[in-house]
């Protein structure tokens, strides 16, 4: 079965603050991801899961940073490990733990290796202004802030930053 994603992608993402997360989530997942173009005006990312391969084309986010264009399309797990070798420079790899809160569900990435320390959370929205819960362990908001975007950790990770 081919699954194919396409959307206008909003969300808003932010720092994290305690672990108190990982008690609350209803799944954990391991992904390594690695991007075929890290370019603002339009990434091509790869994922590797347990379970799932995936490519993905973001747009250029909107001037708050919030929205974007995404196209996602899942792949084989044998395709996404052959095209993280084609991958710029450092590949990712996080742990993502799902919670639910309210009405929404926020994505917290643990991220290890070249970007060890760093926790953030994301959550989705269906519009710009949707209002949301946020739980005790959310920190500073870093929508729009270009140094947090999956594709410039793996260009400038956590551990080269000063």
């Amino acid at each position: 079965m081919i699954i194919y994603f396409l959307m206008i992608e909003i969300e808003r993402k932010f720092l994290v603050n305690s672990d108190a997360y990982r008690e609350e989530a209803s799944s954990v997942i391991t992904m390594t991801q690695g991007y075929l173009n890290s370019d603002p005006e339009r990434s091509v990312r790869i994922r590797l899961t347990d379970k799932a391969g995936f490519i993905t084309v973001k747009g250029k986010s909107n001037k708050s940073g919030l929205s974007r264009f995404e196209w996602e399309k899942e792949i084989s797990k044998t395709d996404a490990e052959a095209l993280l070798k084609l991958c710029e420079k450092t590949i990712i790899s996080k742990t993502r733990y799902e919670v639910a809160v309210g009405t929404h569900l926020f994505e917290v990435d643990e991220f290890m290796g070249d970007n060890k320390g760093l926790v953030m959370a994301e959550v989705e929205l269906g519009s710009e202004d949707e209002m949301f819960s946020k739980p005790e362990w959310l920190g500073e908001e870093v929508t729009g802030t270009a140094k947090y975007y999956n594709s410039n950790l793996s260009n400038s990770p956590v551990c080269d930053w000063k």
